[in-house]
């Protein structure tokens, strides 16, 4: 099956999808615009660490994901997965979700890397799905306004080096997109400059309390040692 970039003309009600949920603000916007274009939200998939306690990408413990799940009334399915093994497992995770749930896409939240393109092509292909990436080469910082000003409360939970650990748990607004862009830092963290945990967003019933209870370094990248309270 062939990825798309949705419109609404080509829409069917049935669409059920999943979301490749990292509990950041990427795939929250994604599923929100694939939502707002008609598609029909069934599961959340995360992948967390071989130990199975926070997620690989965001360093987000497994209850704090499934916090956002209630509050967004879906399930969630995490599974655990080294780096090498992440694509088979991903694969094993959509075959299984794409029976039980009778989905038709997938949807996530790249906006103009290629090879995560591909990637998620490729992979969907092998679950007989259709990868949906509604936020596909459309501007970084034009985007990070538009989530804002579509509701997403969002902090920042791990960062590179050069930021520092100054800017984990603060909140992404309008002023810090520009901050980070002054400093020549993409202010949308495509590039893997940092990564964010969604508090809240029009998804929600209600909104995630969490804080910081320590700040780690690992291979010259900030994380953050998160609870809900």
């Amino acid at each position: 099956m062939q990825s798309t970039n949705p419109s609404p003309d080509s829409m069917k009600k049935e669409n059920k999808v999943l979301c490749s949920w990292s509990g950041g603000k990427d795939s929250c916007f994604a599923l929100m615009q694939s939502i707002k274009l008609g598609y029909k939200p069934a599961v959340l998939l995360n992948v967390l660490n071989e130990e199975g306690k926070i997620s690989r990408s965001h360093g987000i413990p497994e209850p704090i994901l499934h916090a956002q799940a209630a509050a967004a009334g879906l399930p969630i399915r995490c599974i655990s997965s080294s780096w090498q093994a992440y694509e088979k497992n991903f694969v094993d995770a959509l075959q299984l979700l794409q029976k039980e749930y009778a989905l038709t896409h997938a949807v996530f939240g790249d906006i103009d890397l290629q090879p995560h393109r591909d990637w998620e092509e490729m992979v969907c292909n092998k679950a007989g799905l259709t990868a949906l990436l509604p936020l596909w080469q459309q501007n970084r910082k034009a985007l990070v306004l538009q989530m804002l000003e579509a509701g997403i409360a969002t902090m920042i939970v791990s960062c590179n080096a050069q930021m520092g650990p100054a800017y984990l748990g603060r909140l992404l607004t309008p002023a810090l997109a520009d901050e980070l862009e002054y400093l020549g830092i993409d202010p949308c963290g495509e590039n893997g400059e940092f990564h964010t945990l969604v508090l809240d967003c029009p998804l929600f019933a209600n909104a995630l309390r969490v804080r910081i209870c320590e700040k780690l370094e690992h291979e010259n990248y900030w994380f953050t040692r998160l609870e809900l309270f």
